[in-house]
């Protein structure tokens, strides 16, 4: 349980220090960098130090702050699934769940909704400015999803961002007309996630594959393109916060 949420993969055996963290793929994996603090675990954040690509293992040393806590689940590779993700922005546009929830449970999904309440829309997706100006299209399609519509639409996305389950960073200076233009086309032009070399060379039998078909073979798993097509269909709203 140490280690559950340090990564975005599910947990195996790997150790640092007699402390058990995780054992991954090359499909979860692309985003890390050492010398990053990545996650949260134990109550405290975690520094990258070390990628075995070959063993799929990452080594990490305790960190005095900066990392972020992620939860997943087997079967969701390295982030939500579309379907995921779609659930929970139906509960927070105001979908109960089939199960009896505690007083607890129904208090934070109280707040939850409250929280996210400018961040969904029943008729589509939001591109949302901050009042720090960022731009962040809530899109709530999962990871693959977000980063098959990340390496589409990168005349427009911030590049080197880390995908996450439900938005993307854009660029500050997008306006509607721009977008209009850049997605008129999109769902026909998709293009597919790019890929760190070294997972590459985690990949197995990857010694055995020309780097180009590796490279096609990772970035195929990582893409969602049928989600990333649904969520070009939807309408778009610009809101100012």
């Amino acid at each position: 349980m140490l280690a559950s949420t340090l990564h975005m993969f599910p947990p195996d055996t790997d150790r640092h220090h007699k402390l058990p963290h995780s054992n991954y793929g090359p499909r979860s994996v692309w985003c890390l960098r050492v010398h990053s603090t990545c996650g949260v675990a134990g109550r405290r954040s975690w520094l990258v130090t070390y990628i075995d690509w070959r063993r799929k293992r990452c080594f990490v040393e305790p960190a005095d702050g900066g990392g972020k806590a992620k939860w997943s689940s087997a079967g969701f590779g390295p982030g939500m699934s579309y379907e995921v993700s779609r659930a929970v922005r139906e509960v927070l546009l105001g979908t109960d769940p089939s199960v009896k929830l505690t007083q607890r449970a129904t208090r934070s999904l109280s707040e939850a909704r409250e929280h996210f309440l400018e961040r969904v829309h029943p008729g589509g997706t939001l591109i949302i400015r901050d009042p720090d100006g960022r731009m962040r299209w809530w899109t709530w399609a999962g990871h693959r999803a977000n980063a098959t519509l990340a390496a589409t639409l990168d005349e427009v996305t911030v590049p080197g961002q880390r995908v996450n389950d439900h938005w993307l960073r854009l660029r500050e200076d997008v306006t509607p007309a721009l977008w209009k233009r850049l997605t008129a086309r999109a769902a026909d032009l998709l293009c597919l996630p790019g890929v760190d070399e070294r997972a590459v060379r985690g990949l197995k039998f990857s010694e055995a594959l020309p780097l180009r078909l590796a490279e096609a073979t990772l970035s195929a798993r990582l893409a969602a393109p049928d989600q990333a097509i649904a969520v070009l269909a939807e309408p778009v709203r610009f809101v100012s916060t």
